[in-house]
């Protein structure tokens, strides 16, 4: 049974997500602010976090922050504001969706659905999996990459954004097709979600960056160079 943690200063929207979750066979456990869902973070695990952006002692995209220094837990925030610059923002933060109030009980559910599946069923990954590319390491079934021995932390998204481009090693995706297969096909956001994840992709790799091909006016694709 996988657990939520459900992070809204509104008793009643949170009454209404566990109400759903419950019907849904998840565990729910609530905070009523950003600071309450870091301390539970450090005693309990989720296997998701619903969190809402405006929230007393501490907001929902600081929360996040924190709780990504110590666990790695995909999110879905919520949020009454519904202006690009914070869509993008939280994206940069690692967040896997965004979703805006008011909003359908349903398609949250949905989209919790969603992002667990993509989370712990990486598309094709073959347990014990962990590929190598020069001093580029990729450990599938761990979820964690390494550059010349040293281990990078990258958000969830990073993560799956670099494995699907290592599974289509040399094909050219288009930006369409990674925002469908890996944000999901009813993703509202647009061309620079994808571009933002791969210039902080690229920064994580450091002297494997240019793995990552751009295609003008196509997308991306990942690609070894043959003299290396």
């Amino acid at each position: 049974m996988y657990k939520l943690l459900i992070v809204d200063d509104e008793e009643k929207i949170r009454e209404v997500i566990r109400e759903y979750a419950e019907f849904n066979d998840y565990q729910v456990i609530e905070a009523c602010d950003g600071m309450e869902a870091v301390n539970i973070c450090k005693t309990e695990t989720p296997d998701l976090i619903v969190m809402d952006i405006m929230m007393p002692r501490l907001d929902g995209f600081s929360a996040c922050k924190e709780i990504r220094k110590f666990k790695d837990i995909p999110t879905i925030m919520l949020s009454a504001r519904g202006e690009e610059y914070d869509k993008l923002f939280g994206f940069e933060l690692g967040i896997d969706d965004y979703v805006t109030k008011p909003f359908s009980p349903k398609e949250l559910m949905a989209r919790i659905n969603a992002v667990l599946t993509r989370h712990h069923a990486p598309a094709g990954a073959a347990s014990g999996d962990v590929l190598t590319f020069d001093g580029l390491s990729i450990n599938i079934p761990a979820r964690a990459v390494t550059v010349d021995g040293t281990k990078v932390d990258l958000t969830p998204k990073e993560y799956d954004l670099l494995f699907y481009l290592v599974q289509n090693k040399n094909i050219a995706l288009s930006r369409d097709r990674l925002l469908q297969d890996i944000w999901g096909y009813d993703f509202f956001g647009d061309d620079r979600t994808i571009d933002t994840h791969i210039k902080n992709l690229r920064n994580n790799l450091g002297p494997y960056r240019d793995f990552i091909v751009t295609l003008r006016g196509v997308g991306y694709k990942f690609e070894v160079p043959t003299d290396r």
